[in-house]
């Protein structure tokens, strides 16, 4: 996706990097919604990719049946080394907690959701962009014209 940000410039995203637990599940149950989105996000030619520690051993079930690929990332290093493996000017990330900050820094997109199980003030502090709900962030990217008004200068 290439979007031209009035005022900011060009913005390239190849690759979207979903936090699990707090960000596309809450609970630990899959929010409503997200498989559709993410499923019309990979047809636009997104890579999206899911970070997660595992906590609940969930990952590989998730992982499925949203078709896509995931990654174990068990400190906010690992994000921050697995990200830099993807060529993180053409990554956007959607994520909540303190693992997410030293990701949400390097990303040429950091997105931070507000659901229930909150988010931590470093990664708030990092984030390009404050959504209410994952389907929000994923929204984004769905319909683009959402980010070019939120980005533009």
């Amino acid at each position: 996706m290439k979007l031209d940000i009035p005022g900011v410039g060009e913005l390239s995203i190849k690759t979207l990097i979903l936090d699990l637990n707090g960000t596309l599940s809450v609970g630990g149950g899959l929010v409503d919604g997200v498989k559709e989105r993410i499923g019309q996000i990979s047809v636009l030619g997104i890579k999206v990719v899911l970070f997660t520690g595992n906590t609940r051993n969930d990952a590989d079930e998730l992982a499925d049946r949203l078709s896509i690929e995931w990654r174990l990332a068990k400190t906010a290093e690992d994000k921050k080394r697995l990200t830099e493996q993807l060529d993180p000017n053409e990554c956007a990330s959607v994520g909540n907690g303190l693992i997410d900050a030293e990701m949400m820094g390097i990303v040429r997109l950091g997105i931070v959701t507000l659901q229930a199980e909150g988010v931590h003030s470093a990664t708030l502090s990092k984030a390009d962009l404050v959504v209410p709900t994952i389907n929000d962030a994923l929204d984004l990217f769905i319909d683009p014209q959402r980010l070019i008004a939120s980005l533009r200068k």
